[in-house]
């Protein structure tokens, strides 16, 4: 077939077959984060869409629990609507009507008669190095007081103290952060987690390493000890040891965590996809404090905090 014959067949096919070739990506597709101010604290969330030659796959973050995937959305050219809790008898759905344009997602969280504006913007994509040096360890805890750490959430029922040189939440109440913001970091800690115990040590305020020993088999591998909680299943597993020091090394350069607990790898440099619940805000491009998770259950007692930060 000579040129001239090409271009005519080309000219007559390009037409037909550009629909299935050609086709646009979604304007949804990509990572979301959502910081939703409060009265007294932020709401956050994130929204994850992959869009599979023209069928969406939709993963949501809600502002506490895990992240979940959405069977129950509406994508029309540039209009999301995705309903996150379902009707019942005695509550309303709760429905995010979005808009997508100038590279951000705009619209209201509608519950009801309330209806909440958000904004989303692309998550950061956080692609760094890894450093090569870092600068000597740091104790966050002094072992004598609570020092460069303030109770949050439920300040009025913080049981946070410092007992024989060991940082004690005795029983539910309030949360615990660092003064101190952190980008990338090595951050070590011991912790001696109870029987049917749940805690959580939260990366820059966002993602949240899981402390926990609740019945075997309440939670799948995503939320078990040691995880990314929703995000990174460990492995190797570990046996559960309730009632003993343990040990954990995390370094999170971007979003790129590995984590080691006991001396064994369990996460090799895993992309941490976006925030968990519980998260203090979604700014993943900025620092964020450490903080530990003291409003689900009590009794964790924790020691030889320590943080490394890049070398300049």
């Amino acid at each position: 077939m000579n040129r001239a014959a090409i271009a005519v067949v080309s000219a007559i096919f390009a037409p037909l077959l550009c629909p299935l070739l050609c086709q646009a990506a979604s304007p949804f597709a990509g990572r979301w984060d959502f910081t939703v101010p409060g009265a007294n604290s932020n709401s956050s969330y994130w929204i994850g869409v992959t869009d599979k030659n023209g069928t969406l796959d939709v993963w949501f973050q809600p502002s506490g629990g895990n992240v979940i995937q959405m069977k129950d959305f509406q994508a029309t050219g540039s209009h999301l609507s995705l309903t996150t809790s379902a009707a019942t008898a005695t509550k309303p759905a709760t429905t995010w009507e979005l808009d997508a344009a100038g590279g951000k997602l705009t619209g209201a969280i509608r519950n009801g008669a309330t209806s909440t504006p958000v904004t989303g913007l692309p998550a950061p994509a956080l692609k760094r190095a890894e450093p090569k040096a870092w600068t000597t360890p740091v104790a966050l805890f002094n072992g004598k007081d609570l020092t460069g750490w303030v109770p949050i959430g439920n300040v009025a029922a913080n049981h946070w103290n410092v007992t024989d040189g060991l940082l004690v939440n005795e029983e539910r109440g309030a949360n615990l952060k660092t003064t101190g913001t952190y980008t990338d970091f090595k951050l070590h800690f011991e912790v001696n987690c109870p029987d049917l115990a749940n805690s959580g040590f939260y990366l820059r305020g966002r993602y949240e390493v899981q402390l926990e020993y609740e019945k075997p088999g309440t939670d799948p591998p995503e939320r078990s000890m040691g995880s990314i909680y929703g995000r990174i299943t460990p492995s190797p597993e570990l046996p559960r040891t309730p009632g003993q020091w343990e040990s954990f090394d995390v370094m999170l350069v971007g979003r790129t965590v590995t984590i080691s607990r006991n001396g064994v790898m369990t996460t090799d440099h895993k992309e941490i996809e976006g925030i968990t619940g519980g998260a203090l805000d979604a700014n993943e491009g900025d620092p964020g404090p450490f903080y530990i998770q003291g409003d689900h259950t009590g009794g964790l007692k924790f020691r030889n905090i320590t943080v490394s930060v890049p070398k300049p």
